[in-house]
């Protein structure tokens, strides 16, 4: 560290991270340990099934108790034995977990077995996200739950069991491998963050040395900007890997209560994939691919799509959300519209409280002002500018991440300077705000026609995909996916094993990742299989990266480009549209 103290205040921090994730997780316990009595709660298993659950549900709640505590006198002098605390409390939750195989596994059927399999999974995997902050924490809860059931699966003697115990120890060498990833991150956050805080300070205290301060803050700047699109990248790989496989799980035969784990899982990977999202489409916009393409569109539609997608958000707040109806007509690019007023709906839930939001469009002198309404906190006239820099926010001095990363309003205005559109504000502490957006309007005649629809899924049934990808899990991923589409499916990881692979049987589409092993790229693997079999074969990219200098890369390709994590409904789509392009031009 570059001075004394850095280190113990970073580890500060890991801590803090660490021990706010522990205090906000007794409800999700309870209502997992809920739905497992539920479900597998029968005459063999009921007393030890209820002192278990007792005994989980009571180490949690004082776990979040003594975090609680802790955060209160956590610094420097306290944060080692904490480290400490933190291994007993989960050498013990690790312990207890794995105690659910010992007493379920022996008189379970195959659907409580798999239920308990596929909740431990979940819990080692919910466990890296939120103790991988501080490794040795992570790791003792890990081996302690590992080792627990391994012994338990072994004692089975049961060959199938056996291969399932050779499987977890694989999937938690995995989750080591991302939680050091993670732990990493983390750290790299929080030294960019105390540096940050230094850099200001010093150009407070030294204003003679302006010009030199100025430098360091862009140079930091990039730096911020670097690693927000290599944590994205390294974060995007098992979301979207994680992603395809629920995907697949959700067509399985599943029993209604897993089915509704399933269900919770579903909705954290999205969230997870919505802020990732974000950080993508701001980083889209540094790198200047964002195209726009301006044509007549009608308004009503959009407002129609918005509303289905964000009102739910506002009636589990408890306010209202309104949307009048308007006929106008404008130019603009419905994409890019859509997320411009996106982020200025969800912005208006965030900060809205009390009353609601009214979303409605007003003709002004051969313009429409499309107009975001909210009864909000509303913002100071000395804070207005500043709400439209990235990364910052009102009222949230602790970051919550349930209140986004402070990106919506950046983004919202960069796209509507990217289309040539005006974005105002107007508001009134304490009373609300409301944002405009000036677009021209369009005569309804110049309306293109309506594009008739087809099934996608019709599309892409028996054709043979190749997919290129150097992680394994996407891999296995995209392999049960396409076959559960009913597609025939070969899987490399790189350029050389797709080439053996092509020329025993030559595949109909290529799926590639952009970013493969050492300097090779996707667009390097699909040139060179078209080298070899032919111009029209199609193919389409997929990345995870997030940096400008590869999106611009990627886009310069030409081919079809999805960004990770990908919803399976767009990969379907694109590959049918990709397959139905390579058809027409044989």
């Amino acid at each position: 560290m570059s001075r004394p103290g850095l280190a113990e205040r970073v580890r500060v921090e890991q801590m803090r991270l660490l021990l706010g994730n522990v205090k906000d997780a007794v409800w999700q316990t309870a209502l997992l340990v809920a739905v497992l009595l539920w479900a597998l709660l029968d005459d063999y298993n009921a007393r030890p099934l209820a002192a278990w659950a007792t005994a989980i549900l009571g180490l949690e709640l004082f776990s979040a108790w003594d975090a609680r505590r802790a955060l209160r006198r956590l610094d420097a002098t306290t944060w080692q034995s904490q480290v400490r605390r933190q291994m007993a409390l989960n050498l013990a939750d690790g312990l207890l977990w794995a105690s659910l195989t010992w007493i379920t596994l022996d008189t379970a059927g195959l659907g409580g077995s798999v239920l308990v399999i596929a909740v431990m999974a979940g819990v080692a995997g919910s466990a890296m996200s939120s103790l991988a902050v501080v490794m040795p924490v992570f790791l003792c809860f890990l081996a302690t739950l590992l080792l627990t059931i391994a012994a338990k699966l072994w004692l089975l003697k049961d060959p199938a069991y056996g291969a399932l115990a050779l499987t977890g120890i694989l999937y938690c060498m995995t989750l080591v491998g991302h939680g050091r990833n993670l732990a990493q991150s983390a750290r790299a956050a929080i030294d960019l963050r105390f540096e940050n805080l230094e850099l200001i300070a010093r150009l407070l205290r030294e204003s003679e040395n302006a010009r030199e301060a100025h430098r360091a803050a862009d140079e930091s700047n990039l730096a911020k900007s670097k690693f927000l699109a290599a944590a994205s990248h390294d974060l995007r790989q098992p979301i979207h890997a994680q992603g395809l496989f629920l995907t697949v799980l959700e067509r399985s035969a599943l029993t209604p209560a897993q089915r509704g784990i399933l269900q919770s899982v579903t909705s954290a990977t999205r969230a997870t994939a919505e802020m990732l999202n974000t950080l993508l489409d701001f980083s889209r916009i540094e790198a200047g691919v964002v195209q726009a393409e301006v044509r007549p569109l009608e308004l009503q539609p959009l407002l129609n799509v918005i509303e289905n997608e964000l009102a739910p958000q506002a009636d589990a707040k408890g306010i209202v959300y309104r949307s009048r109806e308007t006929r106008a007509v404008v130019r603009s690019d419905s994409a890019i519209l859509a997320l411009i007023l996106r982020n200025l709906v969800s912005n208006a839930i965030r900060y809205t409280e009390r009353g609601g939001l009214l979303i409605g469009c007003r003709l002004r002198d051969g313009h429409a002002l499309l107009e975001v309404w909210d009864t909000g906190i509303g913002i100071a006239p000395a804070d207005r500018d500043a709400v439209f820099r990235e990364f910052h926010q009102l009222g949230n001095p602790e970051r919550d991440r349930r209140k986004g990363l402070g990106l919506g309003l950046a983004i919202a205005q960069q796209l509507a300077r990217t289309l040539g559109h005006a974005l105002t504000l107007d508001s009134e502490p304490g009373r609300g705000s409301v944002f405009r957006i000036e677009l021209p309007l369009a005569p309804r005649g110049e309306l293109p026609a309506a594009r008739p629809r087809w099934t996608a899924v019709a599309s892409i049934a028996g054709a043979r995909v190749l997919v290129i990808d150097d992680d394994e899990a996407v891999r296995e991923a995209m392999r049960q996916l396409l076959r559960d589409w009913g597609c025939e499916c070969d899987a490399a990881d790189g350029i050389a094993d797709a080439l053996e692979l092509a020329a025993r049987v030559l595949p109909d589409v290529v799926i590639s990742d952009y970013r493969l092993r050492g300097t090779s790229t996707g667009a390097d693997a699909i040139a060179a299989l078209r080298a070899v079999h032919g111009p029209q074969l199609a193919a389409l990219l997929v990345t995870g990266d997030t940096a400008p200098e590869r999106l611009r890369e990627a886009g310069a390709s030409g081919m079809t480009l999805l960004h990770k994590p990908v919803h399976p409904r767009e990969l379907q789509l694109a590959l049918a549209g990709v397959l139905r392009e390579g058809s027409a031009g044989g």
